[in-house]
């Protein structure tokens, strides 16, 4: 999708300085999905210990050696 946005040349050269990125679409698209990780993770923190049937640490260690 094609938009048009106006970003202060200051804010998006250093978005492009911490991010490494060589172009400003590339800088952008991972600042996008820098925020939607974030916003997941923090969804996911609220749910933290509302499981009441989950697997303890030493099961899910078994399963996963168990292959």
């Amino acid at each position: 999708m094609k938009t048009t946005v106006d970003i202060p040349d200051a804010d998006l050269t250093d978005l492009m300085r911490t991010t490494a990125a060589r172009t400003k679409r590339e800088a952008i698209l991972e600042a996008i999905r820098e925020y939607n990780r974030k916003r997941k993770l923090k969804e996911l923190a609220t749910m933290f210990g509302t499981f009441r049937e989950f697997m303890t640490r030493d099961e899910l260690e078994q399963g996963r050696q168990e292959g």
